[in-house]
């Protein structure tokens, strides 16, 4: 009967799809390599054709030009040419542009004039980390400042040891911004800790990553039914009645997230020596709750967000929740296994196979209407290779790390 029982082998294990999961990631690596290289600093944005947005004068987020560090050190690794260029040109313009060189921190954005937006957000210092920590494992001789500076600054400003978890926003000035925490900050920060981990074997960094796990998985999570709760005041209760930024903190709950924390918690439940027996319990129930509340049973695809009666709230379907669905059943397949996780895995790329490839003009369509058509309320054009990317590759590597460490045990350096 093969590794899942009737329905055959796994699709991990065949041949066949392997190529087709090394194809579509070449394929993500050829429309972001050159389009978003922006001689002046950064990367650009693109539009739906894969032209820069705004290209007199883009925005460049930090998320954005971490995350392009990030997916090409993981070009670097695998032989892709190219990559090393992209990853030195990201990593320069953190250091000598986002980075507050007088006060300490990141600044969030800025454009050829300089800052437009001078806050420092747990948010983006995670991806700084992680874009460190892929930087060094890739070799780049900067990675081991800024992977100490980083931490530095996340020690002294954003940590808050009474709750194990990182506060949200600052001003340029670290005037603390009132009022609020998030679990979108912090379950990036728990992915970037990992990365450091790995980087490093510095404990300290799986230690934490470990802690706010504990605070919003095993107990926030669990408290809410595996609903993962976003929004919360000072003291960690949660606020239900949050109305926020739509792309980055929208009010209710976001299904995409519990799948993202599938994996996460996984991840870390195997790097920390499978000792926490709560994890892959709490991974497969937020997995479960995904599928029952999040999918769309008609139509197919994850709502981007429910109200808290479970009824979609923002029925778009978004390219990120099924990319992370992906890496989640992948993940659920190794340490929980089910036919249910295969048999999702198999229908979540079906899915993205059918609606969110552009096989016309390359890259992912990042945002879908209920219908699954393509739709451009909350995203211009496809600015984002990396949950894409990842979830091209995390299938191929064990399920015990990231993608970074896979490519590295496997030998192809």
């Amino acid at each position: 009967m093969g590794a899942t029982g009737h329905l055959g082998t796994a699709w991990r294990k065949r041949d066949y799809h392997r190529q087709w999961l090394w194809r579509e990631a070449n394929r993500l690596f050829d429309f972001f390599q050159n389009r978003a290289f922006n001689p002046l600093g950064g990367f650009h944005e693109l539009d739906v054709d894969g032209r820069p947005l705004n290209a007199g004068n883009p925005v460049r987020g930090i998320h954005s030009t971490a995350r392009m560090v990030h997916s090409f050190a993981i070009g670097s690794l695998l032989g892709r040419p190219g990559s090393d260029d992209i990853v030195d040109h990201g990593m320069k313009f953190l250091w000598e542009k986002h980075r507050d060189h007088k006060r300490g921190g990141y600044h969030w954005s800025l454009d050829n004039s300089g800052l437009l937006d001078a806050t420092k957000q747990g948010y983006g210092h995670a991806f700084v980390l992680l874009a460190a920590s892929s930087a060094k494992l890739a070799g780049h001789p900067d990675a081991d400042r800024m992977i100490a500076d980083v931490t530095e600054v996340l020690d002294k400003h954003f940590w808050e040891d009474r709750h194990g978890a990182i506060a949200e926003e600052f001003e340029a000035d670290w005037t603390p911004i009132e009022g609020y925490r998030g679990q979108n900050s912090n379950m990036h920060l728990t992915e970037a800790l990992m990365a450091a981990y790995e980087a490093t074997g510095e404990r300290f960094y799986l230690d934490r990553a470990e802690r706010i796990a504990d605070l919003i998985i095993r107990r926030r999570a669990a408290e809410s039914g595996f609903r993962v709760p976003e929004h919360f005041d000072e003291d960690w209760v949660l606020d239900r009645d949050y109305r926020g930024n739509e792309m980055f903190r929208p009010s209710g709950t976001t299904p995409g997230h519990w799948l993202e924390w599938t994996r996460l918690v996984l991840q870390l439940y195997a790097l920390g020596g499978r000792k926490h027996a709560w994890m892959p319990e709490a991974a497969k129930a937020l997995f479960d709750q995904s599928i029952a509340l999040g999918w769309d049973k008609e139509k197919g695809g994850f709502y981007y967000t429910l109200d808290w009666d479970d009824v979609p709230a923002k029925r778009n379907k978004l390219w990120w929740p099924m990319a992370e669905g992906v890496g989640a059943a992948a993940f659920l397949c190794e340490h929980v296994p089910d036919d249910k996780h295969e048999f999702w895995y198999r229908r979540i790329w079906d899915t993205i196979s059918r609606h969110v490839l552009d096989n016309e003009r390359g890259g992912w369509h990042e945002e879908l209407t209920e219908e699954l058509t393509p739709s451009y309320t909350l995203f211009a054009g496809k600015s984002d290779i990396y949950h894409a990317l990842q979830a091209c590759l995390i299938p191929l590597y064990p399920a015990t790390g990231s993608v970074t460490r896979g490519i590295i045990e496997a030998g192809n350096r």
